[in-house]
């Protein structure tokens, strides 16, 4: 049997912060430890997107935050895949970034909502080429009977994308979080973990510190 209790959670050395020094928003908080992240750890800006299906039964994976700006924290996705689906059901949801390298972990919380169809459409045609025909393939979660049918499938996507290269799928979109919440938790080895957690109050900001 494996002894999970012997594996090193965080390095010895951890970034520092003081919770007293912290901005008005979240979002200037988020970018500074983003780009911190940036410099030590792969993907910083991959995210655990929960959401509930229409049972209520919680659901998650990983996605990547497409950027931080004024009309929310971005992601993109199909609005057929299965998080889109979800979404479309409860538009409710959180993001959780966790950073094991710098002992840092960033949870939000609130309600996402569609960007235009144009917004959309430009996102699609920024992605990679092998990620737009990857779009293109469909299917996305469903049962795959014979893996002769994503070669087959995979080629015709790949044939559409070459043929229409300013083309994005009608259900390719663009997903806006407008946060409610934002916690910030740094990991300390004496178990005095700090967490600040921001509370919107209609168009301001108020944070908090939080007991580990």
């Amino acid at each position: 049997m494996i002894s999970l209790r012997g594996w090193q959670s965080f390095p010895e050395d951890l970034p520092s912060f003081d919770p007293d020094t912290a901005p008005d928003t979240p979002e200037d908080l988020f970018l500074e430890w983003l780009t911190e992240a940036g410099e030590h750890v792969l993907a910083p800006h991959a995210v655990t997107l929960s959401t509930v299906d229409e049972d209520g039964f919680p659901d998650a994976r990983v996605v990547i935050l497409k950027d931080v700006e004024p009309d929310g924290w971005a992601v993109a996705t199909s609005s057929e895949s299965p998080k889109g689906r979800q979404l479309a059901g409860d538009p409710r949801a959180a993001l959780t970034f966790f950073w094991p390298g710098r002992g840092r972990q960033v949870r939000v919380r609130g309600t996402f909502r569609q960007a235009t169809p144009e917004v959309s459409a430009a996102d699609f045609l920024a992605r990679p080429p092998a990620s737009r025909v990857e779009a293109f393939i469909g299917h996305q979660s469903e049962v795959l009977p014979d893996p002769a049918k994503l070669t087959e499938a995979a080629e015709a996507a790949e044939l559409w994308v070459a043929e229409n290269p300013d083309t994005a799928p009608e259900t390719w979109t663009r997903y806006l979080l407008t946060p409610t919440t934002v916690e910030f938790w740094q990991a300390s080895h004496d178990r005095r973990h700090l967490r600040v957690r921001y509370h919107r109050d209609g168009g301001t900001w108020t944070h908090d510190r939080l007991w580990p």
